[in-house]
């Protein structure tokens, strides 16, 4: 198993970072549809459209990415055997929230969906910053490995 690792390895980590991009402009994407979402009438077409836009996004790009980041992470963090760094514990904290907040933005655009807009335009632009101080603390950790 660790032979096939080994050759299949720089393989892993670019599909792994691969998907990370994916996920990462799903993350970006999706509270911007929200805002576009919640400032088009309700029942209009143009609402109904931006939940079918919602809805593919999720299936299509989030959740297989997401997946995928996750199995493909597991795996070379397994390789690597990561287990007792610090930096990586540290990552894998910040995967995991960022796992809530894509659980979070799934249970929003359910309630946007079903006609529900408890969030502010100015709230959601501003969750919309999340991902993006996340990428940058997991990247800090992962290239600098500042402990």
């Amino acid at each position: 198993m660790t032979e096939l690792l080994t050759l299949a390895y720089p393989w892993l980590r670019a599909a792994h970072i691969i998907f990370v991009i994916f996920w990462m402009a799903g993350l970006f994407m999706l509270p911007r549809f929200f805002v576009y979402h919640q400032e088009a009438a309700e029942g209009s077409s143009e609402a109904s459209a931006w939940v079918e836009r919602e809805d593919k996004l999720a299936t299509i790009i989030m959740n297989p990415s997401m997946l995928i980041v996750w199995v493909l992470g597991l795996t070379l963090a397994y390789y690597l055997n990561l287990w007792a760094q610090p930096w990586f514990i540290a990552k894998l904290v910040f995967v995991v929230l960022l796992s809530g907040y894509q659980g979070w933005l799934m249970g929003y655009r359910k309630k946007l969906a079903r006609g529900e807009r408890p969030l502010s335009g100015k709230r959601l632009r501003m969750l919309n910053e999340v991902p993006g101080i996340a990428a940058a603390i997991i990247v800090i950790l992962v290239v600098v490995r500042p402990f």
